[in-house]
């Protein structure tokens, strides 16, 4: 208990404590996000947070994780410090999408083949339980490599992405403290502390970005997570703490980065575009364009995020198909009205 507590101020201090540094040292290197007509932001704005993100939440697992429990975490920090790497390239000199998604099938690969973090059942979706080794080896690396680009995907407004990464890891930090994974408990705590202090020199006016270093690094840590809540699961049958339906509760915790990547990928394949074109049709931008300020948009999303937790744990029962298909009707819907608002505002502003 004692050790997760500790992890958090941690990583917190050290990341609150070092980003001013970052911040003088991108002014006067000239390290800047520069807007254009895709960003959401006027001005330049240093592009380095994702630095002490990382630095926060590695320092702390490493001091607070018990050594005796350590286990497969060092070549998690292994896959940790690949995706800093690449993240820290493209923040400086922008690297090719396909590049980056080489770097992030290297920090897979470790994950799957050496951490063991890979997912085996499917808990009776579509009749399968139990998957062959090469399906569990392919499905465990799409995911890690779907939730790395969500996250990375959906950082483009002030506040978002540090804020649905702290209501993430504290949810699935203290369901790993209450099954005694101590471990994952840290990971996840870690990267809460850091995100809090992070939000501080994120919200509007935004001091900071914490670009594709912080973002990937987020996405590939809740990866982790998530890939071993559903895992655990196998062990605790009868736990009061077990839940059912644990692939659709997975999916409701991280509903809003996977949803929006979806539905953006199937709308630019729609337009004949590639998924991995970069536009304006990601929810956050539907709500600006409906009116919103970009801390007004942050806390909806976050609180439409909210809600779909307590909804997939409350409904639970209903079973992994029927809860998938109604969050997914559920997010369709809510997707739409913005969408539909901003069209509105859009055609009263040509008129007038």
């Amino acid at each position: 208990m004692y050790d997760i507590i500790l992890s958090f101020i941690t990583a917190f201090l050290l990341v609150y404590l070092a980003i001013p540094s970052i911040i003088n040292i991108a002014k006067v290197k000239h390290l800047y996000d520069v807007p254009d007509h895709r960003k959401s932001h006027d001005e330049v704005v240093p592009t380095l947070g994702g630095v002490a993100i990382f630095a926060g939440v590695i320092f702390s697992i490493i001091l607070w994780t018990p050594f005796e429990v350590f286990g497969d975490l060092q070549y998690i920090l292994c896959s940790f410090i690949i995706i800093f790497l690449i993240g820290a390239k493209d923040d400086i000199l922008p690297m090719s999408p396909y590049r980056k998604m080489m770097g992030q099938i290297f920090a897979c690969f470790i994950l799957v083949f050496k951490a063991q973090v890979r997912l085996t059942s499917l808990y009776g979706i579509f009749g399968v339980y139990e998957m062959p080794e090469i399906a569990s080896i392919l499905l465990s690396m799409f995911t890690i490599l779907v939730i790395i680009n969500a996250f990375n995907l959906i950082d483009g407004i002030n506040g978002l992405t540090g804020s649905l990464a702290t209501l993430i890891s504290i949810t699935l930090g203290t369901w790993f403290f209450l099954v005694d994974r101590v471990d994952l408990a840290i990971i996840a705590f870690s990267l809460a502390g850091a995100t809090i202090a992070f939000l501080r020199y994120n919200i509007t006016p935004a001091r900071i970005f914490m670009g594709d270093t912080g973002s990937m690094l987020i996405g590939l840590i809740s990866a982790i997570l998530v890939i071993e809540f559903i895992e655990i699961h196998t062990e605790i049958q009868g736990s009061p703490y077990a839940f059912k339906a644990v692939p659709a509760v997975a999916v409701g915790i991280l509903i809003l980065p996977l949803f929006d990547t979806l539905r953006v990928f199937v709308v630019r394949l729609a337009k004949g575009k590639s998924p991995l074109h970069p536009d304006r049709s990601h929810i956050h931008h539907l709500l600006l364009d409906a009116g919103l300020s970009h801390m007004q948009a942050t806390s909806v999303l976050l609180i439409v995020n909210l809600a779909f937790i307590f909804f997939v744990v409350f409904f639970q029962d209903l079973g992994n198909l029927k809860l998938l298909i109604i969050i997914l009707l559920m997010a369709s819907v809510l997707t739409f009205i913005p969408g539909l608002i901003s069209k509105s505002k859009k055609r009263g502003e040509v008129r007038s």
